[in-house]
């Protein structure tokens, strides 16, 4: 009788968050849908949603499809693709040793560093980004410093490169939080046997600390992947290119550059569809993981 008072009681409590989702993200995401199968005003030329599924009209998903699959936006997706892979590889070797140091050996030090890592938190990213855009313009501290060792580079002139490290410096913080949780909650005792077992430093971080913050690295490579598939404004402030366009930049021209919002809404339903396939991939995969350890 108690087991069932207290699945009584979690489900009340989980019943705020569960109507606060239902309002805030499946409402909004069934208005998209009906802008994405609705149709054009004539007259003012706005996008008229059809709410009722039974009038919606598949015409421009077959048109965006077709285009993502052979046409101009297929560029488009494998460079986002290709930009997104790059800023999280990028975003684990630069974060991945500093997650570790405040683990493991930080010492008195961790609080303070850890404090440091917040830190960029209080900054507006918009702020960060246009700090980042006065270091990197042809005249900024960044430039200045390669031409002192002869090396010419317009960063900010369209160029791909410059739009993956924006990407990393945006979110890297956002991945090495969760990394420093996952590696400060590993049994120190586990290192101690490999040690005991006659494992060096480097066998015991590859055979016991790597495959033990697995479930850390999945989870951080998630939380900043799954937004830079959405992001425009890096794109928009540090190159404003076509040729680094990324998927959130058709998304934002298709709803605030031209008449056919419909295009952008469909863009953002077939792009949370590829972003539910990767979380379903990782919840899968994070239970699979913890069945092991716990086996």
């Amino acid at each position: 009788m108690r087991k069932h008072e207290g699945q009584w009681l979690w489900g009340l409590l989980a019943g705020p968050g569960t109507i606060w989702l239902l309002l805030l993200f499946a409402l909004p995401f069934y208005g998209l849908a009906c802008v994405a199968f609705g149709e054009i005003d004539p007259i003012f030329r706005n996008a008229v949603a059809a709410w009722n599924p039974l009038d919606w009209r598949f015409e421009n998903f077959g048109e965006v499809m077709g285009e993502i699959l052979t046409g101009s936006l297929r560029r488009v997706f494998v460079r986002t693709f290709a930009y997104v892979l790059s800023a999280v590889v990028l975003s684990f070797l630069i974060g991945y040793p500093v997650a570790y140091y405040l683990a493991r050996h930080a010492g008195r030090w961790r609080g303070l560093l850890l404090a440091l890592m917040i830190l960029p938190f209080w900054v507006n990213y918009l702020m960060r980004m246009l700090a980042w855009v006065n270091l990197l313009q042809v005249d900024g501290w960044a430039t200045k410093a390669f031409s002192a060792f002869g090396f010419q580079y317009n960063f900010l002139d369209g160029k791909g490169i410059t739009v993956i490290l924006g990407l990393v410096y945006g979110y890297v913080p956002f991945l090495v939080l969760p990394l420093y949780a996952s590696l400060e909650r590993l049994d120190v005792r586990l290192l101690e046997a490999a040690r005991d077992l006659g494992a060096g430093p480097a066998n015991a971080f590859r055979m016991v600390t790597m495959p033990l913050s697995r479930p850390g690295m999945m989870a951080a490579g998630v939380i900043i992947a799954l937004p830079m598939f959405g992001d425009y404004y890096t794109n928009d402030m540090l190159s404003r290119s076509p040729a680094t366009e990324m998927i959130g930049n058709q998304v934002d021209f298709y709803l605030n550059g031209t008449t056919q919002p419909q295009k952008g809404a469909v863009l953002v339903l077939v792009l949370s569809a590829l972003l539910v396939v990767f979380m379903s991939y990782y919840l899968v995969t994070t239970m699979r993981m913890q069945r092991e350890l716990q086996a």
